[in-house]
């Protein structure tokens, strides 16, 4: 019978422990991210880099005249 080797264990249990530690790390930054994102398109101002802030609206240029019908 073969003896166990803890230290390989506990290592692969600090591996292990220490993977689900960055993740979590990562998801929170991707949160927070996400959150200063919201926080400024609530505040009225645009988000950065967000392309729509800097288009006009899209129902801002739609008038009666531009359905192709002439009178």
């Amino acid at each position: 019978m073969a003896k166990p080797n803890y230290s390989f264990e506990k290592r692969q249990r600090e591996l292990k422990k220490s993977k689900q530690q960055e993740e979590k790390r990562q998801e929170k930054l991707a949160r927070k991210a996400a959150g200063d994102n919201e926080a400024e398109s609530a505040a009225g101002g645009p988000a950065a880099g967000d392309p729509a802030a800097d288009s006009p609206a899209a129902g801002a240029e739609s008038t009666a005249d531009d359905t192709g019908k002439s009178e």
